[in-house]
């Protein structure tokens, strides 16, 4: 004897518990079935006396992340804002420089310009990509056949440009160059509210935290539901060839629902046996969607040295044997547990994986104490760290990439349902995909899909639109006109060119000239 709900969602992450809450409060006999033995997906906040609360996955929320914020406020959840006051310090050819401002100068015209041109050129391709249908977009198949790495050499002239532009992909998607889509990764950064926003703290993507930890939004979420969310129940096989969904766990829990919710990465349902068999669409997309590769540390020290020093914690590392690629001070809101949270991703993370956590913590700690100067970074009080290239139920961190090639392919499958099974994850979601907004959203696409189905809702209400958040309001990204009529770094070369072999040219012609007339005299 089975159990019966209206709606099974599968993955009890932060979009299929918004999923489930929703459907929770119209009235919806729901389930949430999740593999691990805890919620949150890739997010996870861990206690101990040490830390207080501590962030291991997903933790930062920003202006324009309206549906996350209109969440954590249903949940009572306060945020807090990322220290910024001081000096961030950029590493680059063996070198730190401090700095203000969301982006490092460049003291090279040239690199200037190179920065200004690599920013700008991704806003105005983005402008032209449809935040639902970015297959559809006007040069859809010419930029998907192009990865960022071909995408920054043809923008970027100089070395110090190139090496700028890689650690920007590096860290907004955790991934190589040459390994994803420049028609996917500009629609992301257009997600995302443009270049500026996704990767700037200060009215950015890494504005704020969560006191207490973003791992209470899954946990308030699933209290709610009142024992709707039976943990440790990976699911191993999905049956729609009869009236209703057979749900299968792996320790053979059988379950029968009307109307299924996947919520987990889309390289995960490979997992799963379905039946009938997944359209081959949909099969050939999930094979073909990898999930960056992250490890995320956190060094505690007695103090905040770097305060008193007049650094703000930021760090950003281009230099290739750098162990991290980017920190943030990661100290409590009042200043107390003084941490600094680094990032080890793309191939550092792929090399780090294989270090222990002994050998991680010593070599970030002897990069700190380079990069600031001080020997106050070699001496942690506690180490925090979670490896999410290990993850089974995650495939990695921060989310599933789309290498070239592929999203013009397959991508339109990507929300589609299949049958009665229909699809959320922050995968699928039209602002901020990869992030706890783009899950917040997504979840609750899913459900109004379903609630239209069932006929409690119209077709025009699926895709609700969310106001502003009065708490944390954006303030709009303004460029200057220099910035926006400036000429690439190449262009203003081949300028100079052409200018000085006109300027050659011009002369030679009136010395020829003179020369031409002296003889006829």
């Amino acid at each position: 004897m089975c159990s019966s709900y209206d709606v099974i969602v599968i993955g009890g992450g932060i979009s299929g518990l918004s999923a489930a809450k929703l459907l929770f409060e119209s009235g919806i006999n729901v389930l949430v079935l999740e593999a691990r033995d805890r919620v949150g997906g890739r997010t996870q906040t861990v206690r101990n006396k040490e830390v207080k609360y501590v962030d291991l996955g997903g933790s930062y929320v920003g202006p324009t992340q309206n549906h996350l914020l209109r969440m954590a406020k249903d949940l009572d959840l306060e945020t807090y804002k990322v220290n910024v006051n001081g000096f961030v310090i950029q590493n680059t050819k063996g070198k730190s420089y401090k700095f203000q401002g969301a982006f490092p100068p460049a003291y090279n015209p040239l690199v200037y310009l190179d920065y200004n041109n690599f920013m700008r050129t991704m806003d105005q391709w983005a402008e032209q990509i449809p935040e639902d249908a970015p297959w559809k977009a006007p040069h859809a198949l010419e930029w998907d056949k192009l990865s960022m790495m071909q995408f920054i050499n043809k923008v970027c002239w100089t070395t110090s440009g190139r090496r700028f532009a890689t650690l920007f992909v590096n860290f907004i998607v955790a991934t190589e160059t040459h390994q994803v889509s420049a028609l996917w990764f500009l629609w992301y950064v257009k997600l995302c509210g443009g270049s500026t926003r996704v990767f700037a703290t200060d009215n950015g993507g890494q504005e704020r935290k969560f006191v207490g930890g973003s791992g209470q939004i899954s946990e308030r979420i699933m209290e709610q539901l009142q024992g709707r969310v039976k943990l440790q129940s990976p699911v191993v096989r999905i049956d729609q060839s009869g009236h209703n969904v057979i749900v299968e766990s792996l320790n053979h829990e059988i379950y029968e629902a009307e109307y299924i919710i996947s919520a987990i990465p889309p390289l995960l349902t490979t997992k799963i046996h379905f039946k009938p068999e997944l359209p081959g669409i949909r099969n050939q997309l999930i094979q073909r969607l990898p999930v960056g590769s992250v490890i995320k540390c956190i060094v505690y020290y007695k103090e905040a040295f770097w305060r008193k020093m007049g650094f703000c914690g930021c760090m950003i590392m281009e230099d290739e044997d750098a162990p991290v690629g980017f920190t943030f001070d990661d100290s409590k809101p009042d200043g107390s547990v003084p941490a600094i949270v680094g990032f080890v991703f793309s191939r550092k993370a792929t090399f780090m994986t294989n270090l222990t956590t002994e050998e991680r913590k010593r070599r970030i700690c002897e990069y700190y104490a380079k990069m600031m100067g001080t020997e106050e970074a070699l001496h942690p009080v506690h180490y925090e760290e979670k490896d999410w290239c290990k993850e089974q139920y995650s495939g990695g961190c921060y989310t599933a990439y789309f290498p070239p090639g592929i999203m013009t392919q397959y991508g339109s499958v990507i929300r589609k349902p299949v049958g009665k099974i229909f699809f959320a994850g922050t995968e699928t979601a039209t602002t901020w995909s990869g992030y706890m907004e783009g899950a917040v959203q997504a979840g609750e696409r899913a459900a109004r899909e379903i609630m239209f189905q069932m006929g409690l809702i119209t077709e025009h209400e699926i895709w609700k639109s969310e106001p502003e958040s009065l708490d944390v309001p954006a303030r709009p990204i303004t460029t200057t006109f220099l910035e926006r009529n400036l000429p690439s770094a190449q262009g203003l070369v081949n300028f100079i060119g052409y200018s000085t072999f006109f300027g050659i040219a011009v002369a030679f012609g009136i010395f020829a000239y003179k020369k031409g007339n002296a003889i006829r005299l």
